[in-house]
């Protein structure tokens, strides 16, 4: 039974004509640092077809007062808690990064919420990642900051505009998360390798699953996505990076719609 005092952050938005069903909801999880705004363009998009609710996961946003936070098997049960909250029976699942990896391991301790995942370059699928850059991410705080850091999260030759570092400065101040985070990286990204999610569970469980993955990414390598167990839809996208969600947009939602069925 989910704790009343215990809820997560959550921006949710309905398709806005009445009187029909709609399926199962869509829930975003963000990445590590991120936010539930981060998904805003692509949650547009797909409630148009579909009930649509993004968190804040523990220790981020509008959920940095939720009592526990940490490595994503807290985001995991926090999630779990919460669908229960909602009385959603079940959910598709979208997750980014380190919301990936929650995702996954919402299907591994709850398989019976899950109508389906679409993790976006997931943690979790191998043991590399780049934590001296997600240090300094979760250290950062002046645009700046912001400037020198977030290239590395972006395709080559991506194009970062002013406007994208000045927001996510301004989010980070209005937040005041940057301690958070710093905890939350010290305990994730401390040199050694991360832990990898058992694949084959996820699979006998019978939901379908896309995994979506950057051919530049540099701080998960791609190499990750492959040879995953065959009936895990791969998509691997050229000249991107780390940020599906700016880079490759359009393509996240045909593919979210597409795992809706």
């Amino acid at each position: 039974m989910a704790d009343p005092h215990k809820r997560l952050f959550c921006i949710e938005k309905r398709p806005k004509i009445k009187g029909q069903a709609f399926g199962s909801p869509v829930v975003f999880l963000h990445g590590f640092g991120g936010r539930a705004q981060n998904w805003e363009q692509i949650q547009a998009r797909v409630c148009k077809h579909h009930a649509t609710l993004a968190f804040d996961l523990p220790g981020h946003g509008g959920s940095l007062d939720y009592p526990d936070f940490g490595e994503p098997k807290v985001a995991a049960r926090a999630v779990i808690d919460e669908l229960a909250a909602c009385s959603i029976d079940r959910a598709h699942i979208v997750g980014f990064s380190m919301g990936g990896a929650a995702a996954a391991l919402v299907g591994l301790f709850a398989p019976e919420k899950v109508a389906s995942l679409t993790l976006l370059a997931p943690g979790g699928f191998g043991p590399e990642i780049n934590h001296r850059v997600l240090l300094a991410f979760a250290a950062a705080e002046s645009e700046a900051d912001f400037r020198r850091i977030m290239p590395q999260f972006f395709g080559f030759n991506a194009e970062i505009s002013d406007e994208f570092y000045r927001q996510e400065a301004l989010a980070r101040k209005a937040s005041g998360a940057t301690d958070a985070l710093v905890k939350i990286a010290a305990l994730l990204f401390d040199g050694k390798p991360q832990g990898v999610i058992p694949l084959a569970p996820l699979v006998d469980a019978g939901f379908p699953i896309k995994i979506l993955w950057g051919t530049q990414d540099n701080i998960l390598p791609t190499r990750q996505a492959h040879k995953l167990p065959g009936l895990i839809a791969t998509h691997v996208f050229k000249d991107t990076g780390h940020m599906l969600i700016e880079e490759q947009g359009e393509a996240v939602v045909r593919l979210v719609l597409e795992n809706c069925g």
